[in-house]
């Protein structure tokens, strides 16, 4: 099955297409592998020390694709926060290199979830990864998104019917 796009955002720092400081990352459902994945290359402007990433570009990019994980329906509804994260940085994350990063969930009960993330070099080793713990997004912080909400539906492609991703799978789009 051909790997479907995530839907983006308007100014979101990791996906937002209108953020000129953003990374302007674009996220793909892997409905085979039950996962989401983004590929990557950051410059000097991410860098900590020179060739490489700083910790804390590492630590969105984690959190952003691990999060993404619960959104393999691509539906809104289904958007959580996180509450918890822990990162492992495990090897140098080089800037001017081609990177990966995928992300999975391990539970969902609906209103909150675990997941986890990886940043994979072109070797196939695992420079950081993450495990977070995600709950339901807040009403109070959906009713602010307005523009945002509009680009995220404008952009959302249907799942297809034949998609089966087990339980992180929740709702499927007509």
């Amino acid at each position: 099955m051909k790997k479907l796009r995530q839907p983006t955002s308007l100014n979101c720092f990791a996906c937002g297409k209108n953020n000129p400081f953003g990374l302007h990352l674009e996220w793909f459902n892997d409905y085979e592998n039950k996962q989401v994945e983004t590929s990557f290359t950051l410059g000097d402007d991410y860098a900590s020390y020179p060739g490489t990433v700083h910790g804390g570009i590492v630590a969105t990019i984690l959190d952003e694709t691990s999060g993404r994980a619960i959104l393999l329906s691509n539906d809104f509804n289904n958007l959580m926060v996180t509450l918890k994260m822990e990162v492992t940085y495990k090897h140098n994350t080089p800037t001017h290199t081609p990177l990966r990063a995928v992300g999975r969930v391990i539970r969902n009960s609906g209103s909150r979830a675990q997941v986890e993330g990886e940043i994979i070099l072109p070797d196939g080793t695992v420079s950081a990864k993450c495990v977070s713990l995600l709950y339901k997004l807040p009403e109070e912080v959906r009713a602010k998104w307005g523009a945002e909400e509009e680009e995220w539906a404008r952009t959302t492609p249907e799942v297809p019917a034949e998609c089966t991703c087990g339980p992180s799978l929740e709702h499927k789009q007509k």
